[in-house]
Protein backbone atom coordinates (compact mmCIF):
# COMPACT_ATOMS: atom_id res chain seq x y z
CA UNK A 1 0.00 0.00 0.00
CA UNK A 2 1.56 3.80 -1.10
CA UNK A 3 1.67 5.27 2.45
CA UNK A 4 1.70 8.93 0.40
CA UNK A 5 -1.20 11.58 1.36
CA UNK A 6 -1.48 14.54 -0.89
CA UNK A 7 -3.18 17.72 0.66
CA UNK A 8 -4.54 20.12 -2.06
CA UNK A 9 -5.53 23.58 -0.41
CA UNK A 10 -6.63 27.08 -1.56
CA UNK A 11 -4.54 28.98 1.43
CA UNK A 12 -6.90 31.92 0.33
CA UNK A 13 -10.04 30.36 1.37
CA UNK A 14 -11.70 31.30 4.82
CA UNK A 15 -10.73 29.19 7.75
CA UNK A 16 -7.98 27.79 5.54
CA UNK A 17 -5.11 28.92 7.33
CA UNK A 18 -1.11 27.30 6.56
CA UNK A 19 -1.39 26.97 10.74
CA UNK A 20 -4.61 24.52 10.18
CA UNK A 21 -2.71 22.34 6.90
CA UNK A 22 0.13 22.08 8.64
CA UNK A 23 -1.46 20.52 12.02
CA UNK A 24 -3.12 18.33 9.42
CA UNK A 25 -0.26 16.96 7.68
CA UNK A 26 1.55 16.68 11.19
CA UNK A 27 -0.63 14.49 12.23
CA UNK A 28 -0.64 12.24 9.21
CA UNK A 29 3.21 12.04 9.46
CA UNK A 30 2.65 10.70 12.92
CA UNK A 31 0.14 7.87 11.60
CA UNK A 32 3.25 7.05 9.70
CA UNK A 33 2.36 8.55 6.26
CA UNK A 34 4.50 10.53 4.12
CA UNK A 35 2.61 14.02 3.33
CA UNK A 36 2.96 16.11 0.63
CA UNK A 37 0.92 19.74 0.68
CA UNK A 38 0.11 21.37 -2.32
CA UNK A 39 -1.41 24.99 -2.66
CA UNK A 40 -3.21 26.67 -4.94
CA UNK A 41 -2.23 29.90 -6.29
CA UNK A 42 -5.39 31.23 -8.28
CA UNK A 43 -8.91 29.50 -9.63
CA UNK A 44 -8.06 25.93 -11.41
CA UNK A 45 -4.80 25.11 -10.01
CA UNK A 46 -6.67 22.79 -7.54
CA UNK A 47 -7.70 20.69 -10.88
CA UNK A 48 -4.19 20.15 -12.27
CA UNK A 49 -2.82 19.45 -9.41
CA UNK A 50 -5.12 16.91 -8.67
CA UNK A 51 -4.61 15.11 -11.82
CA UNK A 52 -0.77 15.54 -11.43
CA UNK A 53 -0.95 13.97 -7.56
CA UNK A 54 -3.58 11.08 -8.49
CA UNK A 55 -0.67 9.98 -11.48
CA UNK A 56 1.73 9.42 -8.24
CA UNK A 57 -0.69 6.74 -7.04
CA UNK A 58 -1.26 7.68 -3.49
CA UNK A 59 -3.04 6.09 -0.88
CA UNK A 60 -5.51 9.32 -1.15
CA UNK A 61 -5.67 12.82 -1.47
CA UNK A 62 -6.89 15.32 0.66
CA UNK A 63 -8.98 18.44 -0.80
CA UNK A 64 -8.77 21.00 2.28
CA UNK A 65 -10.64 23.83 2.32
CA UNK A 66 -14.11 25.08 1.05
CA UNK A 67 -16.86 23.28 -2.01
CA UNK A 68 -15.40 25.39 -4.26
CA UNK A 69 -11.76 23.56 -3.75
CA UNK A 70 -13.40 20.54 -3.14
CA UNK A 71 -14.43 20.93 -6.31
CA UNK A 72 -11.71 21.98 -8.31
CA UNK A 73 -10.02 18.62 -6.93
CA UNK A 74 -12.85 16.49 -7.91
CA UNK A 75 -12.79 17.53 -11.47
CA UNK A 76 -9.07 16.48 -11.57
CA UNK A 77 -10.15 13.29 -9.91
CA UNK A 78 -12.91 11.80 -12.18
CA UNK A 79 -12.04 8.02 -13.31
CA UNK A 80 -9.31 8.17 -11.20
CA UNK A 81 -7.87 4.99 -9.17
CA UNK A 82 -7.35 7.58 -6.20
CA UNK A 83 -9.60 8.38 -3.47
CA UNK A 84 -10.78 11.73 -3.03
CA UNK A 85 -11.09 12.86 0.98
CA UNK A 86 -12.25 16.05 2.38
CA UNK A 87 -10.59 18.41 5.41
CA UNK A 88 -13.65 20.90 5.91
CA UNK A 89 -11.81 24.63 6.27
CA UNK A 90 -14.75 26.24 4.01
CA UNK A 91 -17.55 28.93 4.43
CA UNK A 92 -19.92 26.74 4.50
CA UNK A 93 -18.91 23.01 4.05
CA UNK A 94 -22.22 22.08 2.86
CA UNK A 95 -20.36 18.52 1.36
CA UNK A 96 -19.07 17.92 4.64
CA UNK A 97 -22.52 17.98 6.39
CA UNK A 98 -24.02 15.89 3.57
CA UNK A 99 -21.71 13.07 4.09
CA UNK A 100 -21.50 13.85 7.87
CA UNK A 101 -17.66 15.01 8.13
CA UNK A 102 -16.84 16.80 10.90
CA UNK A 103 -14.99 20.36 10.67
CA UNK A 104 -12.59 19.08 13.62
CA UNK A 105 -9.03 18.22 12.38
CA UNK A 106 -8.43 15.09 14.04
CA UNK A 107 -11.95 13.82 13.69
CA UNK A 108 -11.74 14.64 9.87
CA UNK A 109 -8.59 12.31 9.27
CA UNK A 110 -9.58 9.41 11.30
CA UNK A 111 -12.45 9.53 8.24
CA UNK A 112 -9.71 9.49 5.73
CA UNK A 113 -7.58 7.02 7.21
CA UNK A 114 -9.93 4.64 8.82
CA UNK A 115 -13.30 4.51 6.22
CA UNK A 116 -13.41 2.87 2.59
CA UNK A 117 -13.87 4.61 -0.64
CA UNK A 118 -17.19 4.61 -2.25
CA UNK A 119 -17.94 5.03 -5.65
CA UNK A 120 -20.20 8.00 -6.08
CA UNK A 121 -22.21 9.87 -8.85
CA UNK A 122 -21.54 13.46 -10.12
CA UNK A 123 -23.62 15.97 -12.57
CA UNK A 124 -21.57 17.32 -15.60
CA UNK A 125 -22.72 20.47 -16.97
CA UNK A 126 -21.66 21.67 -20.24
CA UNK A 127 -22.05 25.15 -21.15
CA UNK A 128 -22.07 26.40 -24.97
CA UNK A 129 -17.74 26.53 -25.74
CA UNK A 130 -16.59 26.01 -22.23
CA UNK A 131 -15.47 22.23 -21.36
CA UNK A 132 -17.48 20.30 -19.27
CA UNK A 133 -17.25 20.53 -15.03
CA UNK A 134 -18.32 17.88 -12.68
CA UNK A 135 -20.75 18.78 -9.27
CA UNK A 136 -21.49 16.70 -6.27
CA UNK A 137 -23.83 19.12 -4.87
CA UNK A 138 -25.65 20.94 -6.88
CA UNK A 139 -26.20 23.50 -9.79
CA UNK A 140 -28.25 27.15 -9.31
CA UNK A 141 -29.74 28.73 -12.48
CA UNK A 142 -31.69 32.06 -12.31
CA UNK A 143 -31.70 33.72 -8.92
CA UNK A 144 -29.03 31.57 -7.26
CA UNK A 145 -26.48 31.52 -9.88
CA UNK A 146 -26.69 35.79 -10.37
CA UNK A 147 -26.27 35.98 -6.47
CA UNK A 148 -22.88 33.99 -6.33
CA UNK A 149 -21.85 36.02 -9.22
CA UNK A 150 -22.47 38.75 -7.86
CA UNK A 151 -20.56 38.12 -4.62
CA UNK A 152 -17.89 40.53 -3.40
CA UNK A 153 -14.96 38.09 -3.10
CA UNK A 154 -12.97 40.04 -0.48
CA UNK A 155 -15.78 40.26 1.91
CA UNK A 156 -16.33 36.96 1.48
CA UNK A 157 -13.02 36.40 2.62
CA UNK A 158 -13.41 38.42 5.76
CA UNK A 159 -17.37 37.79 6.60
CA UNK A 160 -17.87 34.41 4.93
CA UNK A 161 -21.65 34.26 4.52
CA UNK A 162 -22.62 37.60 5.15
CA UNK A 163 -20.98 37.72 1.82
CA UNK A 164 -23.65 35.58 0.17
CA UNK A 165 -26.34 36.93 2.42
CA UNK A 166 -26.03 40.67 0.86
CA UNK A 167 -25.43 39.64 -2.66
CA UNK A 168 -28.91 37.48 -2.30
CA UNK A 169 -30.28 41.06 -0.41
CA UNK A 170 -29.47 43.03 -3.73
CA UNK A 171 -30.64 40.49 -6.28
CA UNK A 172 -33.59 40.49 -4.52
CA UNK A 173 -34.22 44.37 -4.54
CA UNK A 174 -33.62 44.30 -8.30
CA UNK A 175 -35.41 40.74 -8.68
CA UNK A 176 -36.65 40.51 -12.72
CA UNK A 177 -35.58 36.85 -13.76
CA UNK A 178 -35.81 36.06 -17.63
CA UNK A 179 -38.01 32.83 -18.33
CA UNK A 180 -35.90 29.54 -18.13
CA UNK A 181 -37.17 26.35 -20.75
CA UNK A 182 -36.18 23.03 -19.73
CA UNK A 183 -36.23 19.76 -21.43
CA UNK A 184 -35.98 17.60 -18.82
CA UNK A 185 -35.55 13.52 -19.68
CA UNK A 186 -37.48 14.86 -22.89
CA UNK A 187 -40.64 16.33 -21.72
CA UNK A 188 -40.94 20.17 -21.28
CA UNK A 189 -40.54 22.47 -18.59
CA UNK A 190 -40.14 26.08 -17.83
CA UNK A 191 -39.83 28.72 -14.77
CA UNK A 192 -37.89 31.67 -13.84
CA UNK A 193 -35.37 29.27 -11.30
CA UNK A 194 -34.11 26.30 -11.07
CA UNK A 195 -32.24 23.93 -8.40
CA UNK A 196 -30.53 20.76 -9.84
CA UNK A 197 -29.02 19.00 -7.18
CA UNK A 198 -26.89 15.37 -6.85
CA UNK A 199 -26.90 15.97 -3.09
CA UNK A 200 -29.79 16.55 -0.74
CA UNK A 201 -28.33 19.60 1.21
CA UNK A 202 -28.13 23.40 0.05
CA UNK A 203 -26.30 26.46 1.94
CA UNK A 204 -25.57 24.72 5.19
CA UNK A 205 -28.45 22.01 6.16
CA UNK A 206 -31.05 23.30 3.94
CA UNK A 207 -32.59 20.71 1.61
CA UNK A 208 -33.71 22.12 -2.10
CA UNK A 209 -33.47 18.35 -3.33
CA UNK A 210 -34.20 16.60 -0.31
CA UNK A 211 -34.20 13.04 -2.10
CA UNK A 212 -30.62 13.44 -4.04
CA UNK A 213 -27.95 11.16 -2.61
CA UNK A 214 -24.61 11.85 -3.88
CA UNK A 215 -24.50 7.67 -3.96
CA UNK A 216 -27.56 7.72 -6.59
CA UNK A 217 -26.86 8.16 -10.02
CA UNK A 218 -30.03 10.52 -10.91
CA UNK A 219 -30.61 14.26 -10.72
CA UNK A 220 -33.27 15.83 -8.91
CA UNK A 221 -34.78 19.35 -10.08
CA UNK A 222 -36.79 21.95 -8.32
CA UNK A 223 -38.33 24.60 -10.66
CA UNK A 224 -39.45 28.00 -9.50
CA UNK A 225 -42.38 28.92 -11.54
CA UNK A 226 -43.31 32.02 -10.01
CA UNK A 227 -41.84 35.23 -11.26
CA UNK A 228 -42.49 38.25 -8.11
CA UNK A 229 -40.37 39.19 -5.84
CA UNK A 230 -43.08 38.25 -3.06
CA UNK A 231 -42.84 34.25 -4.88
CA UNK A 232 -39.16 34.40 -4.09
CA UNK A 233 -39.96 34.98 -0.80
CA UNK A 234 -42.46 32.07 -0.18
CA UNK A 235 -39.86 30.37 -1.74
CA UNK A 236 -37.28 31.05 0.48
CA UNK A 237 -39.59 30.77 3.70
CA UNK A 238 -40.47 27.33 2.03
CA UNK A 239 -37.40 25.94 2.09
CA UNK A 240 -36.17 27.42 5.32
CA UNK A 241 -39.57 25.24 6.71
CA UNK A 242 -38.54 22.29 4.76
CA UNK A 243 -42.22 22.74 2.91
CA UNK A 244 -41.44 24.59 -0.34
CA UNK A 245 -42.38 21.48 -2.34
CA UNK A 246 -45.49 21.04 -1.15
CA UNK A 247 -46.21 24.68 -3.16
CA UNK A 248 -48.15 23.90 -6.28
CA UNK A 249 -45.79 26.78 -8.52
CA UNK A 250 -42.84 24.47 -7.68
CA UNK A 251 -42.32 21.55 -10.30
CA UNK A 252 -39.65 18.76 -8.59
CA UNK A 253 -38.52 16.33 -10.96
CA UNK A 254 -35.86 13.07 -11.27
CA UNK A 255 -34.42 12.70 -14.07
CA UNK A 256 -30.80 11.51 -16.21
CA UNK A 257 -30.32 14.18 -18.78
CA UNK A 258 -31.35 18.39 -18.71
CA UNK A 259 -31.19 20.42 -21.19
CA UNK A 260 -31.76 24.21 -20.10
CA UNK A 261 -31.89 27.27 -22.54
CA UNK A 262 -33.09 30.97 -21.76
CA UNK A 263 -30.40 33.76 -20.37
CA UNK A 264 -29.51 33.02 -16.65
CA UNK A 265 -26.36 32.89 -14.72
CA UNK A 266 -25.26 29.71 -13.52
CA UNK A 267 -23.02 28.30 -10.59
CA UNK A 268 -22.21 25.11 -9.44
CA UNK A 269 -21.13 23.91 -5.55
CA UNK A 270 -21.30 27.48 -4.75
CA UNK A 271 -19.10 29.05 -7.13
CA UNK A 272 -20.18 30.59 -10.31
CA UNK A 273 -19.87 28.94 -13.29
CA UNK A 274 -21.05 31.45 -16.71
CA UNK A 275 -24.16 31.64 -18.31
CA UNK A 276 -27.04 29.57 -20.38
CA UNK A 277 -27.42 27.21 -22.18
CA UNK A 278 -26.16 24.42 -20.33
CA UNK A 279 -27.12 20.43 -20.79
CA UNK A 280 -26.71 18.71 -17.67
CA UNK A 281 -25.71 14.73 -17.56
CA UNK A 282 -25.49 12.30 -13.80
CA UNK A 283 -22.65 10.17 -14.53
CA UNK A 284 -22.49 6.98 -12.69
CA UNK A 285 -19.71 5.87 -10.50
CA UNK A 286 -16.97 8.22 -11.71
CA UNK A 287 -15.33 9.52 -7.80
CA UNK A 288 -14.30 7.52 -5.08
CA UNK A 289 -14.83 9.32 -2.22
CA UNK A 290 -13.91 8.39 1.36
CA UNK A 291 -16.72 8.90 3.84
Amino acid sequence: MNSSIIIISNPAARKSSLRKIEKAASLLREKGFSTEVLLTQKSGDATSLARAAGAKKPYCIIAAGGDGTINEVMNGMVLSETPLAILPLGTTNVLAKELSVPEDIPAALEIALNRAARSVSLGKIELSGSPPRYFCLMAGIGFDGKAVNDINLSLKKISGKAAYILSGLRNFLGYSPAELSLIIDGKHYSGYSAIIGKASRYGGNFKVTPDADIAIPLLYTAIFKGRMRRDLLRYVSGVLRGTHLKDTDIAYIKSSKIEVKGSAHVQIDGDYLGMLPARITVEKDVLRLIY
